[in-house]
């Protein structure tokens, strides 16, 4: 059997490893809730960890011309708290906290240059946007035949908070407070190191207020916006294939065709939008674990992200490497990753939405990510 000889750092390892070493995810996605920590069978688990990216994306021609401006993709952390409570055998809850959306961007002068020729004549310097999930999933579990089976399901908040600053003024919206869900089914057989699941998330529509602050008089007009952020469901697998070796993957479909536009209306200057017309993204990922001792487990694994642009930004396929280790000390379990991305050349133009025309070619992003689990 070859669960004998793969223990628990190996298993949540694997689970981890999904999302841990992720360099630069598909679209504007960043975190993912820590609903894994359900199949914990002890009473009480808690977990604690952060993601750093470092992604390098830049242009290399602005309308036809070489570009000398530095990257305007910029670095980002992303947090990660799970809490389990086992309350019966049967049945355990689960609190977590993370950032699951975000982007951040800072453009150079010949960028916004290109940018203030376009129509309305507005010179972008930075846009960024982040979002919180607080979620509660809990799990009801039976015995079925030499596994369990799991039903999922549960509730999260999710805020949104964005700025745009621009040669006319700096825009600010704020949504406190969305609300959806996620629900899904999973099956495991500890003896085989067996585990599989399909988990939905589903779309949340944010509605802003906020303001925008004329440059140079400082007059605050006030500002709304509204948009959405995708539904997805993700299939994850793992097996135990051999003493101490384990292997996963999953597949993913995120609806971020939702994601046209980021619309909003300022007082006096009336409506306008960011435009996107993204597609929907798809991500696999697989990978291999192996328990070198019984406290050292370690894995790799590749990742592909769909392109999700289709010409009013650069949003191309990225190729990730990630690797990983657990090591069982102190009271816990100490995670450690990394990741290295590729991201494919690709263009954006003004025919297809983007306010100037412009090419990148291959770049790369890189990633860091630690946490810590406890389990009693």
């Amino acid at each position: 059997m070859v669960s004998k000889f793969i223990t628990g750092s190996l298993l949540a390892l694997a689970a981890a490893s999904f999302g841990q070493t992720q360099a630069h995810a598909g679209g504007f996605s960043w975190g993912e809730a820590s609903t894994d920590i359900l199949y914990e069978r002890k009473n009480v688990a808690v977990e604690a960890g952060v993601i750093y990216v470092n992604p390098h994306r830049k242009y290399d021609t602005i309308s036809g011309a070489s570009a000398s401006d530095s990257r305007f993709s910029q670095d980002y952390f992303i947090p990660d708290i799970a809490v389990m409570g086992r309350l019966s055998d049967t049945f355990a809850c689960a609190f977590t906290y993370t950032r699951p959306f975000g982007g951040d961007s800072k453009y150079g002068p010949q960028a916004q240059a290109a940018d203030l020729a376009s129509s309305p004549p507005t010179a972008y310097s930075s846009k960024k946007f982040h979002t919180n999930e607080y979620g509660g999933t809990c799990d009801v579990s039976f015995e079925l035949g030499k596994g369990r089976l799991h039903f999922i399901g549960g509730g999260f908040m999710q805020d949104f908070d964005y700025e745009a600053v621009a040669n006319i003024g700096t825009l600010r919206l704020q949504d406190d407070s969305a609300f959806g869900y996620r629900i899904g089914i999973g099956y495991d057989i500890p003896e085989y190191a067996l585990r599989a699941q399909l988990m939905y998330r589903s779309q949340v529509k944010h509605e802003a207020d906020g303001d925008f602050t004329v440059a140079g008089s400082g007059a605050v007009l006030g500002a709304t916006g509204y948009g959405s952020l995708p539904q997805s469901v993700k299939l994850n697998l793992q097996s135990g294939v051999a003493p101490g070796w384990l292997v996963y993957g999953s597949v993913e479909w995120t609806d971020w065709s939702v994601l046209q536009t980021l619309n909003y209306n300022i007082n006096v200057l009336g409506a306008r939008q960011d435009v996107y017309n993204w597609r929907d993204g798809w991500t696999i990922v697989g990978g291999v674990g192996h328990q070198f001792t019984d406290k050292i487990a370690g894995t790799v694994n590749v990742r592909w992200d769909k392109g999700v642009g289709s010409g009013a930004d650069i949003m191309t396929d990225t190729w990730t490497l990630g690797v990983g280790a657990s090591i069982d000390c102190g009271p816990g379990q100490l995670r450690v990753g990394g990741g290295i991305s590729y991201l494919t050349s690709g263009s954006q133009s003004v025919a297809k939405g983007a306010g100037f025309n412009a090419t990148a070619d291959g770049d790369w992003a890189y990633a860091l990510a630690a946490s810590y689990n406890i389990k009693f």
